[in-house]
């Protein structure tokens, strides 16, 4: 059991008790290293105690499934700590309140306020919909939602989650919280998917706007406008499309909801009248339908016009702009124009790489663009090489968890990975870079899950693959003029951690100690040939210089063992 004042780890020191349920309890603690707040979940392991064991399971299952996902709006878990007698979850510490907690204290809230706060929810839950394989959240509700104070969101509380299984006809148990719950969540309707969430958050929008717990009498989901006639008719349409209990009835994914919530105010009962009064003055004057669609024809001919040469304008801008926020901007104003447009997704990666720094700003700005426009961008042949190029610069820039002493390529790594997945899944053998970004999509799942892996006993045979490509990134960094110094030393640090960490593991799984020793003093005379052009790169060199003298060491330590052994 934590203490205040304890140390968890040599790293996380326990502040206060901030939350405890029936079989964990939720502390705040300060990483020393980091000087950086977290939130810490607490479970302690019960021997004999069957319903201790799933709820430590369930617990551990959550974790690993969070630690995978990087979204702005999505509660992050940054280390899983098993001291044998009790499980530590470190994730993020959140300011703020629930929004169950800001309908307690100040019953319905605005709707242009929950309309925002829909369209950061709907974002997040496409994210998670669209992982390989998708990911259903299942519980959708206000008290699983922080409000922090700077008015954004974050959705807590994955522990009923689960991965959408193709095969699967139906859930086997009834999980979600009754009065937000989709009529297939209860056993034997159906396999959850995308349109659960959907209804759950329709609940949820309608709890926020009408400040009624669907949980309590009358147990039923009245049109909003029942409650408050001044609320607008099209978000009364939306909330209902979403709560049908026909799931073929819903939107088919948060997507086509997104595009809905963004356009609400289309969907009233008087935009529907309007059509109407337009269709009935259309009827009476067929006569002149042929110079309407020639018109038509004309009109949208002028519009594509029009769009491409706005886009060509801010395009323009963006490269003339003087600070990265204005290129940023002008870069998002043409993505609005042209969603499909790949080349001004290029331009915001290669602005956020200018300083060579990756900022949770400026992640934040590239993600909405990229996530809202996902399923059309999957459809264009060059979105494979965006991904690459989106997967290259979480693994070399991205500054989250970085401290001046402490390294943070794990974390690249792993927020790198997704975006390598898709550059080969939408790719193509015959793209430059298709090997490249297979090599780099294997060594970050190496790195992502190996920690789990020794944990289950199960990493054996995974070290020599490893191994392979790690010899292979760098061959290919070596050979080529294209790539940046900090590029390439970064490779070459990774190679130097590698074999300092795991020359054991490589050794026994068959990896000859003279190879380890040529790839050692490969990446050493590559590092010096590097010309450094920052003080930040120079320092980078020296850094993996000073990793060669530990690694020789610890690869002589390894075979040494072995023959000590013998």
């Amino acid at each position: 059991m934590a203490v205040i004042g304890q140390t968890i780890d040599d790293k996380y020191e326990v502040l206060k008790l901030i939350g405890q349920g029936g079989m964990s309890k939720v502390y705040l603690a300060m990483d020393k290293r980091l000087n950086k707040q977290w939130a810490i979940k607490e479970i302690v392991k019960k021997v004999k105690d069957k319903n201790n064991e799933i709820v430590v399971q369930s617990a551990i299952a959550e974790a690993n499934l969070i630690k995978q996902l990087d979204h702005s709006a999505i509660v992050r878990i940054v280390d899983i700590i098993d001291n044998g007698d009790v499980i530590y979850i470190i994730e993020d510490y959140i300011e703020g309140e629930t929004l169950n907690t800001v309908l307690e204290k100040n019953g319905a809230q605005p709707q242009e306020m929950v309309v925002e706060w829909a369209i950061q929810i709907c974002e997040a839950l496409e994210y998670l919909h669209t992982r390989k394989p998708p990911i259903i959240y299942r519980d959708m509700k206000p008290a699983n939602v922080m409000l922090k104070p700077d008015g954004n969101i974050k959705i807590i509380d994955f522990g009923i989650a689960r991965e959408y299984k193709n095969q699967s006809v139906a859930d086997t148990v009834s999980l979600g919280t009754k009065g937000y719950a989709a009529p297939e969540q209860f056993g034997g309707k159906g396999q959850t998917d995308a349109r659960t969430d959907i209804y759950c958050l329709g609940v949820t929008l309608y709890h926020l706007l009408t400040g009624q717990n669907p949980c309590e009498p009358p147990y039923e989901i009245y049109p909003i406008r029942h409650w408050n006639p001044q609320l607008s008719a099209g978000l009364e349409a939306i909330i209902q499309k979403c709560t049908q209990l026909n799931p073929e009835d819903r939107y088919q994914s948060c997507a086509e909801l997104l595009y809905a919530l963004h356009h609400y105010e289309e969907y009233g009962a008087a935009y529907k009248a309007r059509q109407k009064r337009k269709l009935h003055l259309f009827i009476g004057f067929a006569g002149a339908f042929l110079l309407f669609t020639i018109f038509g024809i004309f009109s949208l001919f002028m519009q594509n016009e029009v769009n491409r040469a706005d886009f060509s304008q801010n395009m323009m801008q963006a490269e003339k702009a003087s600070t990265p926020s204005e290129k940023l901007q002008y870069y998002s104003n043409a993505i609005a124009i042209e969603p499909k447009a790949t080349d001004a997704y290029l331009g915001m990666v290669e602005t956020v790489k200018g300083d060579a720094s990756f900022s949770i700003e400026e992640e934040e700005v590239l993600m909405k663009n990229l996530s809202k426009n996902l399923n059309l961008l999957r459809e264009d042949t060059e979105y494979a090489r965006l991904a690459f190029e989106v997967g290259k610069l979480y693994w070399y820039y991205y500054d989250y968890g970085k401290t001046s002493t402490s390294d943070n390529q794990i974390t690249r790594m792993k927020s790198a990975v997704e975006w390598f997945d898709d550059a080969v899944t939408y790719g193509t053998e015959e793209d430059e870079f298709y090997t490249m970004a297979t090599i780099y999509r294997d060594i970050g799942a190496f790195n992502r899950d190996i920690t789990l892996n020794i944990e289950e006993a199960s990493d054996k045979g995974t070290y020599a693959p490893y191994w392979e490509n790690i010899n292979e990134l760098v061959n290919m960094i070596s050979d080529s003029e294209e790539e940046s110094e900090i590029i390439q030393l970064e490779v070459y640090k990774l190679a130097m951690y590698s074999m300092e960490t795991y020359a054991r593991k490589f050794k026994a799984d068959g990896i000859e100690k003279a190879d380890m020793e040529d790839l050692c003093k490969e990446v050493e005379l590559a590092t010096k040939e590097v010309s450094t052009t920052s003080d930040k790169t120079e320092q980078l060199k020296q850094d993996v210089l000073e990793r060669i003298q530990p690694t020789e060491s610890a690869i002589e330590n390894a075979y040494r063992e072995q023959v000590n052994r013998q």
